[in-house]
């Protein structure tokens, strides 16, 4: 069984419902844990308001946001966990999607999310994680080294000169910080926590969405038992590793 650890809101529908729905058709049962136990529901913005002429750029894709629905009506995720009940023993693995509207904080800043986090780490289970997602994973200290769980190992994330930035800047006008989560960058903070900034890994200079039919053009970071990726347009790819990752013999 695969814990998936989810903010109050605003999550991305694609790096949530993409990895569930290759979980689900791999036979993995999984469960939902929120800060306070209730259902939670993505970025409207992603969902259906959308970006007006922005919008085929930056909107979810229509395939994925049929994965969303279907997400959304299933029984474990309109009965999710509490963070504060969840017993990580119980779980095969983690997952933790990203997003960057405010929503996002209540995962991003939780101390019971951590914990969680940890206690995975601690315990050599698998571990995926996207986009914001790798930042809760930065946050994670390990009380043994006083470090970042991320310490000593290769990741990816949302890329700050090709995804972040770009993105707020096309939107500031109207949006406002509505791209920027925090004043630094989600790059900026995790490759702070890494032993060396060549740990971080950027991938190819253009990025290309992948898909279901496409999973190839997606770029993910696998270290052991951590596999980590940097946004929406990955994670066909991320979902497919996922599943492989768990169904490996030695894990």
């Amino acid at each position: 069984m695969i814990l998936i650890l989810l903010p109050s809101a605003d999550y991305d529908p694609t790096e949530s419902s993409v990895p569930w729905q290759a979980l689900r058709k791999a036979g993995i049962e999984v469960r939902f844990a929120t800060p306070q136990g209730l259902a939670a529901y993505a970025d409207p913005r992603l969902v259906s308001i959308g970006f007006g002429p922005l919008s085929p750029m930056l909107m979810t894709r229509k395939a994925d946001l049929d994965s969303y629905a279907q997400m959304i009506e299933n029984e474990a995720f309109r009965q999710p966990l509490g963070y504060a009940d969840v017993d990580p023993t119980q779980f095969a693995g983690l997952l933790i999607p990203g997003g960057h509207a405010k929503g996002m904080r209540s995962l991003l800043e939780s101390g019971q999310a951590r914990h969680i986090a940890l206690q995975f780490f601690k315990a050599e289970k698998p571990v995926a994680a996207v986009c914001h997602g790798v930042l809760l994973l930065a946050r994670t200290l390990d009380p043994d080294t006083g470090r970042s769980v991320l310490f000593g190992r290769k990741v990816t994330a949302l890329l700050a000169a090709t995804m972040e930035l770009p993105a707020w800047l096309m939107t500031a006008l109207w949006l406002g910080r509505y791209y920027r989560t925090y004043g630094q960058t989600v790059e900026a903070e995790v490759t702070a926590a890494l032993s060396q900034k060549t740990d971080f890994v950027r991938g190819p200079i253009m990025a290309k969405r992948d898909s279901a039919q496409a999973p190839q053009l997606g770029f993910v970071v696998r270290d052991d038992h951590l596999l980590t990726a940097r946004w929406p347009g990955d994670c066909h790819r991320f979902a497919a590793e996922w599943v492989a990752m768990l169904q490996a013999p030695s894990l």
